[in-house]
């Protein structure tokens, strides 16, 4: 549809969100939906003008007054800082971005880390740090076992781009998945197993009341000694503190980590002193602004025709 052809939309969009930029969203928005208003949530603005909202982890008591609230969308896959709050009106959907730029940037994120540990490249920094010519012969790709956790759209994708370097990758999802290439896992009962045969375990799952310190000692002993864990999901699915202490007495070989239990991870953290950690700040994959505009204006033109929007998600499920 043309945006001269679209109807009118009534009522404002309101943005909050302290990592995005506002005006490349607000610009992204307005080439979609010309007479959409867009406020950012530190303007001076009536609550009861607000229709839509465009959000990634707003404050609590954010939506208090919103009495015309209609869609909430939010500013990424995870969902879980809508999840039990107080502030939401009742009723009013919530969707999230499926971005195909999205799962391909967070697949090349997960491509890369794996692979910095197949080829063991962390071995090679090393060497040369201490100016070392240190040969070591390269594996084939097929030895080296990669257990992707999670296989929503994000995890499907990256388990399939790994599968397409020859890697041998099983997946591990809540309900059963099928993924040509890949051997896939569903259900608590299977995941101690997946875990054991992994030399690389990468995190992909959604934060949920199930998921939340999923990743505790025990099972991250389950992982074989020298194991690398790569974490692009939630912070708070791993037990940071059984993670440090693993990487420091070697069970785990190293860790590639962009999400924490607290971010920004604070100063003086142990990990950000260790060689075999190498930290990102929550940055795997994020929505842009050009390519996820369009799918957000239809929803918003959807639910101002009544309709439903697409990619509703389910806060109490977490995704």
């Amino acid at each position: 549809m043309h945006a001269s052809s679209r109807p009118a939309v009534s009522g404002a969009m309101i943005f909050y969100s302290e990592f995005d930029d506002y005006a490349a969203w607000r610009d992204a928005m307005q080439a979609r939906l010309p007479d959409l208003r867009m406020v950012h949530g530190s303007e001076a603005h009536d609550p009861a003008s607000i229709h839509y909202a465009l959000a990634w982890k707003a404050p609590q008591g954010f939506f208090d007054r919103m009495k015309n609230l209609r869609l909430i969308v939010n500013l990424g896959a995870g969902v879980d800082s809508l999840v039990g709050r107080e502030d939401l009106p009742a009723g009013v959907p919530i969707t999230r971005i499926t971005d195909p730029n999205m799962a391909r940037m967070m697949a090349g994120y997960v491509l890369f880390a794996t692979l910095r540990y197949a080829r063991d490249i962390p071995y090679f920094e090393a060497a040369q740090r201490r100016g070392e010519w240190a040969y070591r012969h390269p594996r084939s790709p097929e030895d080296v076992c990669v257990a992707v956790l999670g296989l929503g759209e994000l995890g499907a994708c990256a388990a399939q781009e790994l599968r397409r370097q020859g890697l041998t990758v099983l997946g591990w999802s809540r309900s059963p998945r099928s993924i040509d290439g890949v051997e896939c896992h569903s259900g608590m009962e299977s995941l101690d197993t997946v875990l054991s045969r992994a030399d690389i375990l990468v995190v992909m799952l959604p934060l949920t009341p199930q998921t939340r310190g999923l990743l505790d000692r025990e099972r991250l002993q389950r992982l074989p000694r020298g194991a690398a864990l790569i974490n692009v999901a939630r912070g708070a699915l791993v037990d940071q503190a059984a993670l440090t202490d693993l990487l420091r007495n070697g069970h785990l070989g190293g860790a590639t980590l962009d999400v924490f239990e607290r971010e920004p991870l604070p100063i003086g953290d142990p990990l950000w002193a260790m060689d075999n950690v190498l930290i990102t700040p929550h940055l795997a994959s994020v929505a842009i602004p050009a390519s996820a505009a369009g799918q957000i204006a239809d929803n918003v033109l959807r639910v101002s025709q009544g309709l439903e929007p697409a990619n509703r998600v389910d806060p109490a499920r977490g995704y």
